[in-house]
């Protein structure tokens, strides 16, 4: 019996090498074929740029079933080839999810209105604008990365939306990418629409709640409150409509949120969306970029703290976030070599001045 399992195996294993030799022999010079399980290691040499042997090899494989890898170790070029088991997924999580955000973004939004939900918790369903508001933000964003990504041929889920007890109640929204990435076209693509549809989307909230009058509220016992720290794109769609000042519509609020949501994804590092965009843009040379934006942040916190004499302790966790997250550095496309067009570096570099025109030293400081 065991005899028959082992020749059934083998016959797999030789039938697999078959479906996808003649792909791997295109770019890689075999001499050597080893199998440990599921993985078969071919022993070789490149035909082509190392850097582009997984680019050309990537869609044939994956249409097998397979994905691979290539590796330099002791002295060989090694190819590594193993079945890809697709994960079902569970969107009821997402569904969960979504709904515990629904019920969390309310909660504060109806505190913004001045809401006791203690004594009238019915009362929530005054904080539904904003709810609304925030999840347009948010959501916009990462269903444009979804989008894009797709439109790549990328493998990504649903949006997760993450309730939380902010000032926000929710921490944003994330997508989990699986497998590669193409090329730089396609990193450019889906890192840079997100903050692009999410801040065209913040936009539009702001304007509609500076139209709104702020509602006129007695801040519940124990409550903290915050002065907002306005950005340059937020005072200009204020003169648009007519409006000054910070006090704010919850509505209008959710915008500056997408504002300042904008500003930290487009910071150029590790793999937040802006480190996304100038990798594309720039290839490897962006790793320099990156490596000094926490050390940009943690002078900027100084500043504020001891120049300023405000609360800069935001910049300096995000330099301390990014210490400790980007330095892993950026992981590179199958097609690393295939440069952007003109088109692209000039969206890019809009969007990195339309980042800046969301920033403002300091964002958020307690009314004492």
């Amino acid at each position: 019996m065991k005899q028959g399992r082992k020749g059934q195996e083998n016959s797999d294993t030789e039938e697999t090498i078959s479906r996808i030799y003649p792909y791997i022999t295109r770019v890689f010079d075999v001499y050597e074929i080893q199998k440990s399980g599921e993985i078969i290691y071919f022993f070789g040499t490149p035909k082509i740029d190392t850097e582009n042997v997984m680019g050309e090899l990537w869609t044939p494989l994956e249409q097998q079933g397979f994905g691979g890898t290539l590796k330099y170790e002791l002295g060989e070029h090694v190819l590594i080839i193993s079945p890809v088991k697709k994960a079902k997924e569970k969107h009821w999580v997402n569904l969960a999810l979504f709904i515990a955000t629904v019920f969390t973004t309310m909660i504060c939004g109806a505190w913004m209105f001045g809401v006791d939900l203690w004594s009238a918790p019915m009362q929530i369903i005054q904080g539904l604008p904003f709810t609304l508001a925030i999840l347009a933000v948010l959501g916009s964003h990462e269903m444009a990365h979804y989008a894009m990504a797709r439109h790549h041929g990328m493998k990504t889920s649903l949006p997760y939306f993450i309730p939380f007890p902010t000032f926000i109640g929710t921490m944003g929204a994330v997508i989990r990418y699986r497998g590669p990435i193409p090329d730089r076209k396609a990193l450019f693509d889906v890192g840079i629409a997100g903050p692009l549809v999410g801040l065209l989307v913040s936009i539009v909230v702001t304007i509609i709640g500076l139209s709104l009058d702020a509602p006129a509220i007695k801040p519940l016992p124990d409550s903290l409150m915050f002065e907002l720290g306005l950005p340059p794109l937020f005072v200009m769609l204020q003169k648009l409509v007519g409006v000054t000042g910070s006090n704010l519509h919850p509505v209008a609020f959710a915008g500056w949120v997408g504002m300042f949501v904008t500003l930290l994804n487009l910071l150029p590092a590790g793999q937040l969306d802006g480190g996304h965009v100038l990798r594309a843009m720039l290839g490897k040379k962006a790793n320099w970029v990156s490596s000094m934006m926490p050390r940009v942040l943690f002078l900027i916190g100084i500043y504020v703290v001891y120049g300023l004499r405000g609360d800069g302790f935001i910049w300096i966790f995000w330099a301390l976030f990014l210490w400790a997250f980007a330095a892993a550095g950026h992981p590179s496309p199958l097609h690393d070599k295939m440069k952007l067009d003109r088109k692209r570096i000039l969206i890019g570099i809009l969007t990195f001045i339309l980042g800046l025109l969301c920033f403002t030293l300091i964002p958020f400081k307690p009314i004492t």
